[in-house]
Formats: C-alpha cells, sequence, structure tokens
C-alpha cells in the first residue's frame, strides 16, 4: 500500500502540472507498465480527480480544464475532522472582518465544494446538523498570522505598534521566531531588538505590521509553550486545592485554566494553579460538589475566608 500511495501521489503530481501526457511518458515517470497507469488513473477518477483521457494515436492524459484545484484525498474522518475544526475556529472571537474566526465561518459554507464527490452527502448533512457555541476569545488577523508565518520562515524583522493590557501604546522591532496557540488567544514568540530579550506578544494586539527585508540569523530560542507559561504565571500567586474527586472530573472543570493535576492514591486530586486574584478557581471548585482543602497565601485566604460569610449569609 505504501508503495501504491506513493506511486498515485506522483502521478497526480505529473498530471497537475495541466500538461497533457501520453500513458507513455506517464508510464516512464512513474515506473509501472501501462496498463497499471490505466488503473491509477481510473482509482484517480473514483477519488473524484477529473482526469480527461483521449485514446488512439495522439492520445493522452490530462486533469481537465479548470481544475486547478481538483477534489482533495480525504478520507471519511479527515473530511469530518476539516470541517468541525473549522466549526470550532469559527465558534471563538467576534467574527471581525479579516479575523481567523471569520475566515474560518466562510470557508465553513464552502468546503464541501472541494470534497471527494463520495463525501458531498455526508458533509453538506454534518454541516446542516451542526451548531456550535461562542467562546469567548479576542479576534486575531488572520492576514497578520500569514504574514508572520512568512517572517519567521524567511528570517526576516518585522515592526509593530502593540497595544498593552492597560492600554498603552508603544513601536516594537523583533526578530519573530514562534506562534503559538494557548487557551483561545494567538502569541509571538520573539526576540525584542529594543529590549534584548525574549518576548511573548499577544498577536491580536499588534497593528500596523511591517515585514522588513532585512533578514537576521540563526538565535536559539527558549521552548516556546513553556516560555508562554512562565510568562502568563510571572507575578502570580500559587493556589492549591485537594479535592475528593478523581482526576477526569476535576479536568473538565479546569479545563479552561493551566493547572496542574495530580491523582492521588485515595482518589482524591491535587490541583495547583497560578492566579492573580483569589476569585477566578471557584466556579470551578463548585462545580465539583466535592470536599476540599486550600493552600493559599494569607491574602488569598483571607478572601475565601470572607467569601464563605457572605455566602452563608446570603443562604440563611
Amino acid at each position: 500500500m505504501p508503495d501504491v500511495t506513493r506511486r498515485m501521489l506522483s502521478l497526480l503530481s505529473t498530471l497537475q502540472t495541466g500538461r497533457s501526457f501520453s500513458g507513455g511518458q506517464l508510464s516512464a515517470r512513474t515506473g509501472v507498465s501501462p496498463r497499471t497507469v490505466r488503473r491509477d488513473v481510473d482509482r484517480l477518477r473514483e477519488y473524484g480527480y477529473p482526469v480527461e483521457t483521449r485514446p488512439g494515436p495522439g492520445g493522452h492524459y490530462r486533469l481537465v480544464a479548470g481544475a486547478a484545484m481538483p477534489p482533495l484525498m480525504l478520507e471519511d474522518d479527515e473530511a469530518v475532522a476539516v470541517l468541525l475544526g473549522l466549526a470550532a475556529l469559527a465558534s471563538t472571537g467576534s467574527a471581525a472582518a479579516g479575523s481567523v474566526d471569520e475566515a474560518a465561518t466562510r470557508a465553513f459554507g464552502k468546503v464541501e465544494q472541494y470534497m471527494p464527490k463520495r463525501l458531498r452527502h455526508r458533509i453538506a448533512r454534518l454541516r446542516a446538523s451542526l451548531d456550535t457555541g461562542d467562546v469567548s476569545a479576542p479576534s486575531t488577523s488572520a492576514g497578520y498570522l500569514g504574514e508572520l508565518a512568512d517572517a519567521i520562515a524567511h528570517r526576516q524583522l518585522v515592526s509593530f505598534e502593540y497595544r498593552r493590557a492597560n492600554g498603552s501604546a508603544s513601536s516594537r522591532r523583533v526578530e519573530p521566531h514562534r506562534q503559538l496557540h494557548h487557551l483561545q488567544r494567538w502569541y509571538l514568540l520573539a526576540w525584542d531588538l529594543d529590549k534584548g530579550d525574549w518576548r511573548v506578544f499577544r498577536t491580536d494586539r499588534i497593528d500596523a505590521l511591517r515585514l522588513s527585508t532585512t533578514a537576521f540569523g540563526e538565535r536559539e530560542a527558549p521552548p516556546a509553550l513553556d516560555f508562554l507559561v512562565a510568562g502568563i504565571r510571572r507575578n502570580r500567586e500559587v493556589v492549591a486545592f485537594t479535592i475528593d474527586a478523581p482526576a477526569g472530573p476535576v479536568a473538565e472543570a479546569f479545563r479552561h485554566d493551566t493547572a496542574e493535576l495530580t491523582a492521588l492514591e485515595d482518589g482524591r486530586t491535587r490541583v495547583v494553579l497560578h492566579q492573580e486574584s483569589w476569585e477566578w478557581p471557584l466556579a470551578a471548585v463548585a462545580s465539583l460538589n466535592a470536599a476540599f482543602t486550600i493552600e493559599a497565601p494569607p491574602s488569598f485566604l483571607e478572601g475565601y475566608r470572607a467569601f464563605a460569610a457572605r455566602l452563608r449569609a446570603a443562604a440563611r
């Protein structure tokens, strides 16, 4: 099967040049007999690729005119995954013009025309049957993500205006190295030329992105995701909950946070969080309906005690 797959991909790559090829030419290029070429062409047609055949002297094979993007060769589960991926991405953000989520929304409505014929009815039914809830996340420019990918690949310096969380703005000039997607946010890991250090930037806070013709050299970057998480945790307090519940439900409750979970032998689960304020974990803990203990800094413990008193008073 691997040999057949490689042969089919080679045949398809040859035909996608737009030229016409005789059976003998395709036989020589793929290293198989003319009879096998004919069988392989039939397979391509079964996958939905429109291969035209002209028999007799001067006969040829070619992809028909207008087939610059023929139907995709996807297995059934791959086609479903493509559609679900677009649906999930479309459900994030505010659908601002030019954003990734807005582009995914448009692509979601067009995807079935690029699927193999044998899958189009299933894809249409799946699209018609699917609803997704909105996820609160900032919209990020699809164009910026594409331009940053180009800059990373070609090692081009980039400059942009950057808005901090407090609203202040600054001009930055950086060497882009990696893009990250973490907890519904897009980030850029880059070497900041003015700071002389590694920095992580929220892509949705980037404006006026400009690619320079100036290239930069090799630089050993830190592990991108570890660096991002460490930056998010900086200046946060450590809070630990030991919960009388197994790890599965606990992981589900804390799915929107970067939590360190440890399953204990007695069926309990220890959760370690890095938090800016004491309020954030309360909803997740309450949803588990289980007993728990807390280890936290004094300021956090005081907040929990005060909230418990207010809750008791409200319950009365």
